[in-house]
């Protein structure tokens, strides 16, 4: 794959604001520099040597899915993890060619890729430049030098600062970093001070994900001695609140409960695909894919991975198959996570009921309670909806029968 002509994209917000129902491609790079106490992904540090034999089968997964038909070419990739940029330029470049030579791609899918700040400078944003990738996505989670300590990151502020504004000048189609709030003693004032540091790098979108403590972490442990629990239910409301509105205010509009862009064409390609059941296929350890009600995910742990990959096997570990009342849970549950919301025509076709009408008793209360706004017969979440989306999805499945 060669470098993209980023000028001659299309940029008009309303264009680039759908949602593609073409799939998308998922690649987990499981490798970091150090694994951070709050972190419950398939991660481990790696030499250079086990990185190269993890690209290696990588490319061998790749290839077993050769000849495939998913009717439509896929049109995103995104590089998640663990760190992408643990890996090697070079080593991104063999996974995209295998990608290109074995899979049916649109011309120029759209690529993003995670990254962490001290992996971005100068040489390292120019060679993924080269290698089309459009959306660089740098886990900042803080500019301040205590909570970033507490998060156990490598950088520091001015290190994410920099890594920002190195991004920014490289001339990606859009530059997103990811922050955490909810930290324990975090005041509302400190939370805010990290989002205006945020906000005046100018970067086109921003993630705003709250603080959770995980067993089997670093800060799960420290959970179970009694030396560490996650802020108040209140106290994250508030901070919530505080994101959202802030962000509004400089224009990063919420698309979903965690993600701002600053304008529509900035939103995640791949990620709204996950929110609106759109075919995606995953490769790597821990990787999910969908398909028409069926998902499955591969083997967690890298060696059970690599097992299966170098006996010639698809990786899978397990699968299910979504029912009716699983779908619809699933439908509201994520369409209640965006401002989009969720539409209950659509929602009727896929099960051959009027959901309309039997939930609209349930859904005129909390119009007026303020959750919910209502266009036609979709709902969408209010900011106060977003904020309880779980408690909006319970309420609205409540005693609902579905065949």
């Amino acid at each position: 794959m060669t470098a993209k002509d980023l000028p001659n994209r299309p940029s008009t917000d309303e264009a680039e604001a759908s949602v593609s129902i073409a799939p998308g491609l998922y690649l987990h790079i499981p490798f970091c520099s150090k694994i951070c106490p709050y972190c419950d992904f398939s991660v481990l540090t790696g030499t250079e040597e086990r990185k190269a034999q993890f690209t290696v089968n990588l490319c061998r997964e790749i290839k077993s899915w050769r000849g495939e038909d998913w009717a439509r070419p896929f049109d995103t990739i995104y590089f998640g993890g663990g760190t992408p940029s643990a890996l090697a330029p070079e080593g991104i470049f063999e996974i995209l060619e295998t990608l290109e030579s074995n899979l049916d791609l649109e011309d120029s899918p759209w690529i993003q890729f995670e990254a962490n700040p001290e992996d971005c400078s100068k040489s390292t944003t120019a060679s993924w430049r080269e290698l089309g990738i459009d959306v660089l996505s740098l886990g900042v989670q803080s500019f301040d030098d205590d909570q970033l300590a507490f998060l156990g990151r490598r950088h520091d502020g001015r290190g994410a600062r920099l890594a920002v504004e190195t991004a920014l000048d490289a001339g990606f189609s859009a530059v997103s970093i990811d922050l955490i709030f909810g930290l324990p003693g975090q005041t509302p004032a400190r939370w805010q001070q990290d989002l205006e540091a945020a906000i005046s790098l100018g970067p086109q979108h921003i993630s705003c994900y709250q603080l959770t403590i995980h067993e089997g972490t670093s800060f799960g442990f420290r959970a179970q001695r009694g030396q560490l629990s996650e802020m108040p239910n209140e106290d994250q409301a508030e901070l919530f609140r505080i994101t959202h509105r802030r962000l509004a205010e400089h224009g990063y509009a919420a698309y979903e409960v965690s993600n701002f862009a600053s304008a529509p064409r900035f939103r995640s390609r791949h990620n709204q695909k996950y929110w609106q059941h759109v075919p995606y296929l995953g490769f790597g350890p821990s990787a999910h894919s969908y398909r028409g009600r069926r998902r499955w995910w591969n083997a967690r742990k890298l060696p059970n991975w690599q097992r299966l990959v170098e006996a010639g096997q698809r990786p899978i570990e397990d699968a299910e198959t979504l029912d009716s009342s699983q779908f619809l849970l699933e439908a509201l549950m994520l369409g209640l996570r965006t401002t989009r919301g969720v539409d209950f025509d659509a929602l009727s076709q896929e099960h051959s009921q009027d959901l309309w009408t039997e939930r609209l008793p349930v859904i005129e209360r909390l119009v007026g309670q303020g959750f919910l706004t209502v266009h036609g017969r979709s709902i969408a979440p209010t900011l106060e909806g977003l904020a309880i989306a779980e408690t909006l999805v319970s309420n609205l499945v409540s005693n609902l029968d579905i065949p």
